[in-house]
């Protein structure tokens, strides 16, 4: 059976570094780190993402703000918005919540955001510093540092000898999180959805790390006896057994099954998903501390 990685104790330890840096910051310099959100529109899920991040940020000791514009905002006036928030220099981290009405274009609202600025790491800045191997220069996509976090702690920092596999190549996750791999010396193999043979490729993998929004596609013989599995995963699938009507969350890793082959395994929910906001609220206190000339702590 394989071990089953906490990814809300591990999540806790990294809000406790975030905690401490805040408090030195404040002690240190009079300035607390200052982490801006911006929603636009009434769509539930960004909603409740968007309190979360807001509570955790206030638990941080963070100045906390949110920017709520209504759906119909121009493109012009979001852009307004973020030069103004670029400017101030209390807002130490500028997060603009996705997806954005279909009328906006959200690239070019990310890309206008400062990279020292750019909290949620996909500005092609920060995107550039982690393809060249820069990790300390830039900030890092907060879903990938996360997952790299349990590959860390399950294998060290250096990865050499292992074989990374990672199922998805999406700017948002994919790609960072092979970049991230390889960076740490793994051999690693990005896969899709034009791959042959894709569960071959996967039991070559002592790494192997599901991010492609297909419910419990990795069966257990897709996994390498021993292999770490991380599900990046979250799909709601119905749950009659619950109910009529009734749903439930689970990975792209069919995760029963799996558990008996491989070595460490993380669950859905509970796994990579804690990870994103405590990850979030680190590059937080990281940009502070760079921002104001003070050596950011080690995540």
């Amino acid at each position: 059976m394989a071990t089953r990685i906490d990814g809300k104790a591990v999540a806790a330890s990294v809000i406790d570094t975030v905690k401490e840096a805040s408090k030195a910051l404040e002690q240190e310099k009079g300035v607390k780190p200052g982490l801006t959100v911006v929603l636009v529109g009434e769509d539930p899920a960004s909603q409740t993402y968007v309190a979360a991040k807001g509570r955790m940020a206030k638990e941080c000791g963070f100045n906390s703000e949110q920017h709520t514009l209504p759906a119909e905002t121009t493109q012009e006036e979001l852009m307004a918005l973020v030069d103004k928030l670029n400017a101030d220099t209390s807002v130490h981290g500028i997060l603009v919540q996705l997806p954005l009405p279909k009328h906006l274009d959200s690239d070019a609202v990310i890309q206008a955001i400062l990279p020292e600025k750019d909290v949620d790491g996909l500005s092609v800045v920060n995107a550039g510093k982690l393809a060249t191997g820069d990790l300390d220069g830039g900030l890092l996509s907060c879903t990938p540092a996360g997952a790299m976090i349990f590959v860390r702690q399950t294998h060290g920092n250096d990865l050499s000898g292992l074989n990374a596999v990672v199922i998805g190549r999406s700017n948002l996750f994919g790609k960072p999180m092979s970049a991230l791999l390889l960076a740490h010396n793994a051999t690693v193999t990005t896969a899709h959805s034009r791959t042959k043979d894709l569960p071959a490729i996967c039991r070559n993998a002592d790494i192997l790390v599901a991010a492609v929004g297909r419910p419990q596609m990795v069966k257990a013989d897709w996994v390498k006896p021993g292999a770490t599995v991380i599900d990046v995963g979250i799909n709601r699938i119905d749950a009659p057994e619950r109910g009529e009507g009734k749903t439930r969350l689970v990975g792209d890793v069919a995760y029963d099954e799996c558990e008996k082959v491989a070595s460490v395994i993380t669950p859905v929910p509970g796994g990579v998903g804690p990870m994103t906001i405590a990850m979030l609220m680190a590059n937080t206190v990281t940009a502070a501390c760079r921002q104001l000339g003070t050596k950011p702590p080690k995540f």
